[in-house]
């Protein structure tokens, strides 16, 4: 088929198909450009415009553009932090203490302006404080080994609760979770409220202690932390138990009547969580998470 018939055939003009660009190359232009770019791996079109415009090179920020995405040079930008993506399974309230625990991080400051940092272990069900360990520096390997310890005192959880923090989603944590066969549950990013048991204990540990007291040493911290958890385990009255203490309150647990529970002065506690049905799962006895 001749050009002519063909252009009449698609439509096109003759002079259009005949069309040779004289566009220059710009082979210079754009060896510099790939240079300074290799040169300045985090610099955009713009800047790289300003450093050519510097060198002499006379070339509109339009053009430019146009040559850098040919050369692909575009600058990836560079992603947050990696988080565990927390569930969207709902998870069930615990029904017995030891069943599930909550973590979680506080941090405060000594006299001096250096600052420590408290890791937090409560049991969900009972409430009960288990740990509140203090220290400068608290990796992940740390919270493992310390988690190894509260096992062996306390025995073993179903469940572990935490946020998305760097410590929490170590390659020490993941490795001892599976080791242990414990389900480490993360709740999802920015969502606080999914950790409501640890939450409310850090508020009332940061209302009652760390806003209250300064600290000189860490010797000092650790010895009032360890004061104020006995306190608040064995005398201070929980709200969310009745009044009842977080020990008081696990002594008289019996998982085959915990609807029916009777604390040490005859009055019963309000429910943790009602039992699950085996046919039907209701709202209540779910903790909507992400």
């Amino acid at each position: 088929m001749s050009e002519r018939r063909a252009c009449k055939t698609i439509g096109c003009c003759r002079m259009t198909v005949r069309y040779r660009s004289i566009r220059p190359q710009d082979e210079a232009l754009r060896e510099r450009m790939v240079a300074l770019a290799r040169e300045r791996r985090r610099f955009g079109y713009r800047r790289l415009h300003v450093l050519l415009k510097r060198e002499g090179h006379a070339v509109n920020h339009k053009k430019l553009f146009r040559l850098y995405r040919e050369e692909r040079l575009a600058v990836r930008r560079r992603g947050g932090r990696k988080r565990a993506i927390g569930t969207r399974a709902p998870i069930r309230l615990p029904l017995a203490p030891g069943e599930r625990w909550s973590l979680d991080f506080v941090s405060d400051q000594f006299t001096d302006g250096r600052r420590f940092r408290i890791l937090a272990v409560v049991d969900d069900c009972s409430r009960q404080n288990l740990a509140l360990i203090a220290d400068t520096s608290l990796s992940g390997t740390r919270v493992a080994r310390e988690l190894e310890r509260l096992i062996a005192r306390h025995g073993k959880p179903t469940m572990i609760v935490s946020d998305n923090g760097s410590e929490f989603t170590s390659n020490a944590i993941l490795a001892w979770a599976d080791k242990t066969h414990i389900e480490w549950h993360y709740i999802a990013p920015g969502k606080p409220t999914q950790n409501a048991f640890i939450e409310s204990f850090n508020g009332r540990l940061r209302d009652e202690l760390l806003n209250e007291t300064l600290f000189s040493s860490l010797h000092h911290a650790r010895a009032m932390l360890a004061r104020w958890q006995a306190d608040y385990n064995t005398t201070r009255p929980h709200s969310a138990l009745g009044w009842s203490t977080p020990s008081a309150f696990a002594a008289t647990f019996h998982p085959q009547r915990a609807p029916t529970l009777r604390l040490s002065n005859g009055s019963a506690p309000t429910p943790v969580a009602q039992p699950a049905n085996e046919l039907s799962k209701t709202a209540g006895s779910e903790l909507t998470t992400g």
